[in-house]
């Protein structure tokens, strides 16, 4: 059973800037895919940014430019770099892997970020 652990939300004015991290129980080399969702209130929870294996990224179109995925595979850590934030990137910011041997996906309990205006 994988275990992700979320850090790194909170309150920030418009135009600030936060960093998410998810750290992995196991090796980040186990998953084929790792990123993150969000979910805003009232709203379906959507893809945000992602990041293969091999390296390939790629973006909502709204944060496309103000956000960045990296991980960092010694910590078996996986970040999110959130800058230039707007009050419509408000939600709960969940991260998610593809295990590539089990062949599923495992899910973090979520971390909330609030941007005020």
């Amino acid at each position: 059973q994988v275990q992700l652990v979320e850090s790194g939300g909170g309150l920030v004015q418009a135009g600030g800037s936060l960093r998410l991290s998810c750290l992995a129980s196991e090796s980040i080399f186990n998953f084929s895919a790792m990123g993150w969702y969000r979910q805003a209130p009232g709203k379906q929870r959507e893809l945000v940014a992602g990041i293969t294996s091999g390296g390939s990224t790629n973006y909502a179109a709204s944060v496309t430019g103000r956000f960045t995925i990296s991980r960092d595979n010694a910590k078996s850590t996986f970040y999110l770099q959130m800058n230039s934030l707007k009050p419509e990137d408000t939600g709960v910011y969940y991260c998610y892997v593809v295990h590539r041997f089990i062949a599923r996906d495992y899910w973090g309990q979520g971390t909330q970020v609030t941007v005020s205006s």
